[in-house]
C-alpha cells in the first residue's frame, strides 16, 4: 500500500494556526481539560503529524505498520542509538526480510551482518517508504534526533508522540510529550515503576490528550467470553489462571555485570539510562535485554501481562487488588565449598508466580489472579484430562461455579472444557460491540471522537497491578495494597520501590 500524494511538508498556514494557538494558549493559567482536548483535535482534513521515538526491532516492526496508515504522516525520528547491527531478532534476518517485503527492494541492506538498527535506518525507512509516491522516488522530509527532549523543542508541527523505547523510558517521554501538549501512543507497559504509571494517567486525565498503550485491545474474542460468562456459561468466576512461557531473555541475574566494554559508536550512553542513575554501560543492559533488569524493565509479568490483562479486566470488570504475593525462583551459588543463597536486587527471576485477590464489583463475587512465568503452570484440570489434552504451553483458564473456560494466552480460540460441555453449549447472541484497530482506535481519538479502549487512565487498573506484581518479586512477603493512598499498609521495604531515585535533571 502507498501514501497518496499529499506526504509532503506542513504548510505556512498550519505553521501560523499553531503558532497562534501557542501564543493564546500562554494567556491562560487554567484550561478546562475538555476545551483542551477539543483545542488539541485534528480535523480529519489534516493529517496527524507523528514523531517516531525508538528504533529498536519492535520499533522497526511498528513503525512498518504506522507508515501506510493514510492518517499519519512520521515527521521525525529519534533514538539514542545512531546506526548498529548488533539487535536480537526471533529469526536470522527477521527485520531485514520485512523492511525489503515492506520496500518493495529485494536487495536492501545486502551485506550487512547481523541485525541492523538505530535512528538512521528508522529515517531511511520512512523516507524510501513515502518517496515510493512521488514521481521522482524520492523524499527527504523526515529529521532525526538523539535526544527526544530537543525534538520537542524543536519540532513545533509534532502532533503526536510514537513510543517504542525500553520501559524505564515510556513514562518519562510520554509526560513530557503530554506536557508539551502531544498526543501519545505508546509499547506497553505504560511505566517500570508505579509511581510514573500513575503520573502518566494523571496527566492524560489533566490535558485531555488522544493516549493508547498497545496491549491487544482490537482482540474480538474478549467480548465474545464476556457474552458467555454473562449468559451463566461457567457461573461466576471465582479464579483466573495466565501462564506465559516468557521470559526468552536472561533473568535471574544476582549482580551487575563488572566488565567494563566501551560505548559502541553511536551510541549515547548517557541518553539511554535517561532517569535511571549513573552506570558504566554493556551489552547485557541494551536492546532485547533490558526487559530483566529491574531498573529498565519489568519481567515477564510486565512484558506480556499487559496483553492478556486488557482482556481480563474488559471481562471481569476488575478495579485494582487488595493484596498480592509472589513467590520466585532462587539461585545458589558454591562459595569456598559452600552452598551459598545469592539475594537478587537488580533482576527479575527466571520464573515465579504472582497471585492477586480481588474484591467483589458490579455484582460479581471476590476473584483470584495467579500469574504463572518461566514455565511455571497451574496444575492441569480434570476436564482437559478427560479429553486426553495436554496442558498448553500457554493460556488462560476462568474457573467458575459452574464450569471452565480456557483460551489462549490472550483469549483466542476459547472453548468450554471438556469439549461436550462446549458442543452442548448454545452460544448467546453478540451483543457487545467489537473493537477496530489500536492503532486505528489512537487515530480516532486524536480525531476528538471516541476515547481509545487502551487510552492512559482505561488501561491504569492492571497497570498498576502489574507494577505491584513487580514490586511483591522484589519483596519476600504477601502485600496489603491500598490503592487511594499509593501505599503498602504492612511493607515500608515494598513502599521504597513505588518510585525510583532519579538521576540530577531526570527527575519526575
Amino acid at each position: 500500500m502507498k501514501p497518496n500524494a499529499s506526504v509532503q511538508a506542513s504548510d505556512l498556514n498550519r505553521r501560523q494556526f499553531l503558532a497562534a494557538t501557542s501564543t493564546a494558549a500562554m494567556a491562560f493559567s487554567v484550561v478546562p481539560s475538555h476545551v483542551m482536548a477539543g483545542s488539541k483535535s485534528i480535523p480529519p482534513s489534516e493529517k496527524v503529524n507523528v514523531a517516531y521515538i525508538g528504533a529498536g526491532t519492535q520499533g522497526i516492526r511498528q513503525l512498518i505498520e504506522a507508515l501506510p496508515k493514510q492518517d499519519l504522516k512520521i515527521v521525525s525520528v529519534c533514538d539514542p542509538n545512531a546506526d548498529s547491527a548488533d539487535y536480537v531478532e526471533w529469526g536470522r534476518n527477521e527485520i531485514r526480510d520485512k523492511v525489503r517485503a515492506f520496500l518493495k527492494r529485494p536487495t536492501w541492506g545486502q551485506g550487512v551482518p547481523g541485525c541492523r538498527c538505530g535512528r538512521e535506518m528508522g529515517r531511511e525507512i520512512i523516507e524510501s517508504y513515502y518517496g515510493m509516491s512521488t514521481p521522482a522516488g524520492q523524499y527527504k522530509g523526515c529529521s532525526a534526533y538523539t535526544d527526544f527532549r530537543e525534538l520537542l523543542d524543536k519540532e513545533k508541527d509534532v502532533d503526536a508522540l510514537y513510543v517504542m523505547t525500553p520501559e524505564h523510558l515510556h513514562g518519562t517521554i510520554a509526560v513530557a510529550a503530554m506536557n508539551k501538549g502531544k498526543h501519545v501512543i505508546q509499547h506497553k507497559t505504560l511505566a517500570n515503576v508505579l509511581y510514573e504509571v500513575r503520573l502518566s494517567r494523571d496527566t492524560a486525565r489533566k490535558t485531555g490528550l488522544a493516549t493508547h498503550m498497545f496491549c491487544s485491545a482490537n482482540n474480538r474474542s474478549t467480548a465474545t467470553i464476556a457474552e458467555w460468562i454473562q449468559a451463566g456459561a461457567i457461573g461466576d468466576v471465582r479464579e483466573v489462571h495466565n501462564w506465559s512461557t516468557r521470559p526468552f531473555w536472561p533473568q535471574g541475574m544476582t549482580e551487575l555485570p563488572k566488565d567494563r566494554p566501551p560505548v559502541p559508536t553511536g551510541l549515547d550512553w548517557d541518553l539511554w539510562l535517561g532517569p535511571v542513575p549513573q552506570r558504566p554501560y554493556h551489552p547485557a543492559y541494551t536492546h532485547a535485554v533490558f526487559r530483566g533488569w529491574c531498573d529498565f524493565g519489568s519481567g515477564a509479568l510486565g512484558d506480556m501481562g499487559n496483553y492478556s490483562f486488557f482482556q481480563i479486566w474488559k471481562i471481569l470488570k476488575l478495579g485494582t487488588p487488595t493484596t498480592v504475593e509472589a513467590m520466585a525462583s532462587q539461585y545458589w551459588a558454591i562459595i569456598d565449598n559452600l552452598w551459598k543463597k545469592q539475594v537478587n536486587t537488580v533482576s527479575f527471576p527466571q520464573a515465579s508466580t504472582v497471585h492477586f485477590e480481588f474484591p467483589a464489583r458490579e455484582g460479581m463475587p471476590p476473584v483470584s489472579l495467579h500469574w504463572y512465568d518461566g514455565g511455571m503452570r497451574p496444575p492441569k484440570p480434570a476436564e482437559l484430562q478427560e479429553d486426553g489434552l495436554d496442558m498448553p504451553e500457554e493460556g488462560l483458564l476462568f474457573v467458575g461455579d459452574k464450569g471452565k473456560l480456557l483460551c489462549d494466552f490472550s483469549v483466542g480460540e476459547p472453548r468450554l472444557i471438556p469439549q461436550k460441555k462446549m458442543q452442548a453449549f448454545v452460544k448467546p447472541p453478540e451483543t457487545l460491540p467489537r473493537p477496530i484497530g489500536e492503532l486505528d482506535q489512537w487515530i480516532r481519538a486524536c480525531r476528538g471522537e471516541q476515547p481509545s479502549d487502551a487510552g492512559f487512565e482505561n488501561v491504569y487498573p492492571f497497570a498498576e497491578t502489574i507494577a505491584l506484581g513487580t514490586i511483591a518479586l522484589r519483596v519476600d512477603k504477601k502485600l496489603h495494597w491500598d490503592t487511594a493512598n499509593m501505599q503498602f499498609t504492612n511493607s515500608p521495604e515494598a513502599n521504597k520501590l513505588l518510585r525510583r531515585e532519579y538521576r540530577k535533571g531526570w527527575e519526575l
